[in-house]
């Protein structure tokens, strides 16, 4: 099974688009964060990088499971 995860913003343009992990890689929201910023280290320079899980902010603990959605949220600013 796989999990998708959606990108926006600068996000995005590191990654090139939604990317698709094995579930079995991303239990949580903590250790999608760390193998995303490791396939794609400049995520690693972000100042801050949220992620969602089903349209609700995660904390590191929340689970993942297959047919969520889930998205990486790079600083936004607007004017």
């Amino acid at each position: 099974m796989t999990i998708s995860v959606l990108t926006f913003g600068i996000a995005r343009q590191i990654t090139g688009g939604t990317v698709v992990l094995p579930h079995t890689d991303v239990p949580n929201a903590a250790s999608l964060l760390q193998l995303m910023k490791e396939k794609y280290p400049a995520l690693a320079n972000l100042r801050s990088l949220a992620v969602a899980v089903n349209g609700q902010y995660a904390d590191a603990a929340t689970s993942i499971q297959p047919g969520d959605e889930v998205a990486l949220i790079p600083p936004v600013s607007g004017g």
